[in-house]
Order: C-alpha cells, then structure tokens, then sequence
C-alpha cells in the first residue's frame, strides 16, 4: 500500500474531493430554509441551525488536528463521515421540521462530523505535494465547494427530492451517502514515508539573513504566542464571516428584493436557488483551485490581500445587485469564487508561517476563526432581517473585509525566539 501511495500520489487528491463533496453539505443548508420557514421557522432559527454547525465545524477541528497525529489520517477521515452522515440519517427520522432535533442532529452532531474529518485532505495533501502546496490545497477543498451545487441542485432543480420525497427522506438520503461515500474517500488518507519526497523536487535553500516562509515549525502552544496567529486569525473571520453571512441567507435577502422588484415569488425562489446553487457554489468550488493556483506565482499573502479587498467591495455592492437577476448572479458568482479562495490561502498561510509538520493542529486553530465567523455573520443578518434592515448587514461585512486586507497585509513570516 505505502510503495502504491508513494508512486500514485494523485489517489490522494482523489479521495480528498470524495470527503469534501460529502462535507459541503454544510454549505447546502439554504436549500431546505424555504421550506422551514413555511414550517414556521423564524429567518434566525434557519441560521441558528448553520451557524451550529459551522461553529461545532471550527472547535471540533481543533481536537481533529490533535488526535491526528495518535489515530491515523485514514481512521479520523471515515469517523468524521460516519458522524456525519449519521446526523443527517437521526434528523430526517426523528423530525425534519422540528427545530431542536435539527438543530442538535444536523447543526451540532453533523457539524462535529465536519469538523473531524475536514483537515485530514488539507494535511495529508501538503504532506504529498509539498511542491504545489497551493494547487494540492486548492484542489482538495474544492470539493467542498462543489458539493453545495451537487445536493442544493438534487434536493431541487435536478431530482426534487424535496418535492418528491420529502424534506425527512431527503435528509436521510444524503445521510447515507456522507456516511458511504466519506468512508471510501477517508481509505486514500495514508502519510507518506518518512523522508518521501517527490522525484527531482528539492526545498528551496534558504537565504541567509532573511526569514523564509515556513522555514521553522512552530506547535500549536508556540503559534498562539505569535502576532501572526492573530492577525491571521482576525482577516479571516472577516472573510469568512462575510461569505457565510450571503450563504445563509441570498435565498431570504435575495427573495425579498426580486419579489419587490415585480417578480413573482415562484420566480423569485427559482432565481435564488440558481444563485446559490449553481453560481456561487461553481464559483466557490473554481476560486479554491484558482486562488490556490495564483498563490503559488503571486504568493499567499499578496493573494490574500488582492482577494480579500475585492471581496469587500462585491459584498457591499450585492445589497444592490440582488433586486436584478442578472446582477444577482453575477454577485453570487464572484463572492463565492472570493470565499472558495479562502479555503485554498489561509491553509497554506498558516504552514508557510509556521511550518508544515504541524498545519494539521495549527489550521486548527486558525479556523476557530470561520467558526465564530459563522456565528456572527449569519444570525446578524437574520436578526437585522427580521428587523426589516438586511441591507445593512452587507455593508458591515463587506467594510470588515477592507479592513481585513489591510491587516494581513503587515504580516510578516514567524521566527522563533532565540
């Protein structure tokens, strides 16, 4: 199994986009708000039950990242599928419109699933390439992306499933196929050998006199005491905060300003869907390659600049494009493809500042920061929703993220104390 491994490493990435289709999941929730609401479900109860999950998401990763290196990549991978998938299956047949069984199944107990198996693809793959880190990151967390256009589009437009067999069957439906098809990715998730690495690649020699990125190994104890780790960690909860915030709720945001434009709730339900889930999820998915691709060339943190101050400027001006369907697509598209970037750029970040031995433990922490981004932005614009202001919780988030790319701007590479 090793000597296979080590001369097919692209089984790696094979099996990382199987986990991350089945992970995305998360990013599918806008799917099933309509039909909770006309459950009577508040606007911020369809978000509590999200931004549960991304939190549960963040902290459990955390834990993810220590017990890796005692478990094993492969068994962390298939326990994060089975949880998963888990959830969604108790969800659809204990309650599918009652809020705590949802809550507790998909948005904590489906979001610890998330959360233990998400790092394992990003790990294992630098590990493998570490000659195109941000390609390899790119490509293995694409399928995230990707997997919010896969089951938004089967429980609608594609198979209706929610039509045809209901929002229960549907949730254990995708239950079961988390839990299968998770489990077969998590078996490609191996380490290579000690000292492997890839035929007629060698590290880039340091210069003398001058940090280089990634250059020593900080643990998680030795990053947290770094200015870094902050700045870090404070650009991307603006950025992620941003992108879940038009996640949970372009459906509701961009429903309202369609149907207060002329066009019919039936059209405007159809225009929203198409947004989320073929524009912004295509374009999440593609920006995770592209970004990863370009911060390779550009390098992370001038990628992360350039990607984070353009996203402030779509999500201030989306509260404007929504009301015409065409702009509405156009804003979908290139807000996901800013927020995909994310996911490709701050892995990489994290191990090109503080080494890659420990990213899995590392990335860990830094993405406490999507997590309680996922708290703020989502219930603060169902909040201002339900208050008649969603408007404004576009231009919040979309100023934070200027202010983001002016943070991770001065961040400079980690030395160790002497």
């Amino acid at each position: 199994m090793s000597e296979q491994k080590v001369q097919n490493r692209w089984w790696v990435v094979v099996g990382a986009i199987l986990i991350q289709l089945c992970l995305g999941a998360i990013y599918a929730w806008s799917a099933f708000t309509g039909i909770l609401k006309e459950a009577d479900w508040s606007k911020a109860e369809t978000q509590m039950v999200f931004s549960a999950g991304l939190a549960l998401f963040a902290i459990v990763m955390v834990i993810a990242g220590r017990m890796m290196p005692r478990v094993g990549p492969r068994k962390l991978a298939i326990g994060g599928s089975v949880v998963l998938g888990v959830g969604y299956i108790l969800a659809g047949l204990i309650g599918a419109t009652s809020f705590w069984p949802v809550f507790l199944l998909i948005g904590v107990v489906g979001g610890a699933g998330i959360g233990l198996a998400y790092v394992v693809p990003i790990a294992v793959g630098m590990r493998w390439f570490p000659d195109k880190k941000g390609l390899i990151t790119g490509l293995a967390v694409a399928g995230f992306g990707f997997g919010a256009t896969l089951w938004v589009m089967l429980a609608g437009p594609w198979a209706h499933l929610l039509e045809n067999i209901g929002l229960g069957n549907t949730f254990v439906l995708y239950g079961v196929i988390f839990l299968v098809a998770g489990s077969i990715g998590g078996l490609f998730m191996t380490w290579p050998p000690d000292g492997w690495k890839p035929a007629g690649w060698n590290p880039p020699a340091p210069v003398a006199g001058k940090a280089m990125a990634g250059s020593e190994d900080f643990t998680a104890g030795e990053m947290l005491r770094t200015p870094q780790f902050y700045m870090i960690f404070t650009t991307f909860l603006f950025g992620a905060g941003a992108g879940l915030m038009v996640i949970g709720n372009i459906k509701l945001f961009g429903n309202q300003e369609l149907v207060a434009a002329g066009l019919t709730e039936e059209a405007a339900t159809a225009a929203t869907s198409l947004a989320m889930g073929v524009f912004y999820a295509l374009a999440n998915g593609l920006g995770r390659i592209v970004w990863g691709t370009i911060s390779d060339r550009l390098g992370r943190k001038a990628s992360l600049v350039l990607m984070t101050a353009i996203q402030g400027v779509m999500v201030i001006l989306f509260q404007w494009m929504a009301g015409t369907t065409g702009l509405l697509y156009l804003g979908a598209a290139l807000i996901g493809f800013n927020f995909g970037g994310n996911f490709a750029l701050f892995p990489t970040i994290t191990a090109d500042t503080f080494g890659t031995r420990n990213v899995g433990a590392n990335y860990g922490w830094v993405f406490l920061a999507y997590g309680l981004g996922g708290i703020i932005g989502p219930i603060m614009a169902g909040r201002l929703g339900d208050a008649g202001r969603f408007s404004l919780a576009f231009t919040i988030c979309g100023a934070a993220c200027l202010v983001a790319a002016l943070i991770i701007a001065l961040v400079k590479p980690a030395r160790k104390a002497a």
